[in-house]
């Protein structure tokens, strides 16, 4: 399911990007950047700066690469691109032999099955995004790019021991091998691996970010995490449906701060570093109903949706499911003039507001 009418909302947070990196992405200009993963939500934000960026006409444009298999990515998401000559799109899985015919400066891998519902769907196509295809992109890397992002995750810390909440880029996980989010855990933990290896061996020029909780407009309603789950209740003024006893905790990072750090990354000389990515304002699930709850009354008016408690039919949903989530931010705010800028009650009203096609 597409998101209806994100596009203003999508040019305000695009523009606050822009802004943000300023003259930083200037070196981008006259050049190719290869995006993989760039229909899916996250990624289709980099596919959107590097347009509104070329359409400001201020020099040679970025040609950009963008390559997607739509498994779960979504082509209607750009489609308004599609006539647009400096962009290309290729229908690929990462996993298989990239041709493209000609060479690029930069490329951002974030290809991969992120969604929990989606990764167990389909386990090996997951592991052979996030190995076998980082292999390929590192390789094509190795003809001599200016910089990779590899954008990886906070699940490689699995269950964090409460000592290491906020956790740093130090620790080393409690990760299951053999459970059900393996597939996706041990396979970018693996992908870090390849990066690291290859920056060692070859000098391949790669950052790693470890992404926290992103959300924000254009994410799926049926993605099965729980912004979009609690959105769908939303819109279809339901009680906010819980399936845990709503105590962990996560730290949510509206979609526009995660990018500005991205693009910064990229950008930069950090290479073989991993930094990450996120807002550290920790809430419980049960306090994220709440608070959504309070902004739906808000955005659509009374009354205020209650939050109800049930058991999942899946009888995995929440195995393994980390207990607290929070990223501790001192590498990167000491590196670059960063700050998470959008707090939670913000980030979910611009959420909500796309879905329902309201202007901010």
């Amino acid at each position: 399911m597409m998101v209806k009418g994100a596009s203003g909302i999508v040019a305000a947070d695009v523009q606050t990007i822009l802004d943000d990196v300023g003259t930083a992405m200037d070196s981008l200009r006259g050049t190719t950047l290869l995006v993989t993963g760039g229909s899916g939500f996250l990624c289709s934000y980099f596919v959107e700066t590097i347009a509104a960026l070329n359409a400001r006409r201020e020099g040679p444009p970025c040609r950009l690469i963008v390559v997607d298999n739509l498994r779960t990515g979504t082509a209607s998401r750009l489609a308004h691109l599609a006539d647009r000559a400096d962009i290309q799109f290729v229908q690929q899985d990462v996993s298989a032999a990239l041709d493209l015919g000609e060479t690029v400066d930069w490329i951002i891998h974030g290809a991969s099955i992120a969604s929990p519902t989606f990764y167990r769907r389909y386990p090996l196509e997951t592991i052979d995004a996030n190995v076998t295809g980082t292999r390929r992109l590192l390789d094509l890397a190795r003809e001599g790019v200016r910089s990779v992002l590899y954008l990886s995750t906070s699940e490689v810390y699995g269950d964090p021991d409460p000592a290491f909440v906020p956790t740093p880029e130090e620790y080393r996980g409690n990760v299951s091998c053999t459970g059900p989010r393996a597939c996706y855990d041990e396979s970018k933990r693996l992908a870090e691996t390849l990066c690291t290896i290859y920056h060692q061996l070859y000098s391949v020029p790669v950052k790693i970010a470890r992404p926290f909780n992103v959300y924000g407009p254009r994410q799926r309603l049926d993605d099965r995490r729980i912004i979009p789950d609690l959105m769908q209740c939303v819109l279809h003024r339901q009680n906010l449906v819980l399936y845990s006893d709503g105590r962990v905790t996560r730290a949510f990072c509206y979609i526009s701060d995660a990018v500005r750090a991205f693009w910064r990354l990229l950008l930069s000389d950090a290479n073989g570093e991993v930094f990450n990515v996120g807002n550290d304002e920790e809430t419980s699930i049960q306090g994220l109903a709440d608070t959504l709850s309070a902004v739906a009354a808000e955005v659509i008016g009374p009354p205020r949706l209650p939050v109800e408690r049930r058991v999942s039919e899946d009888a995995q949903y929440l195995t393994d499911n980390p207990q607290r989530r929070c990223p501790d931010l001192r590498r990167l705010r000491g590196r670059f003039p960063w700050e998470p800028r959008v707090p939670l009650v913000e980030g979910l009203a611009q959420t909500l507001r796309s879905y329902l096609d309201v202007s901010p």
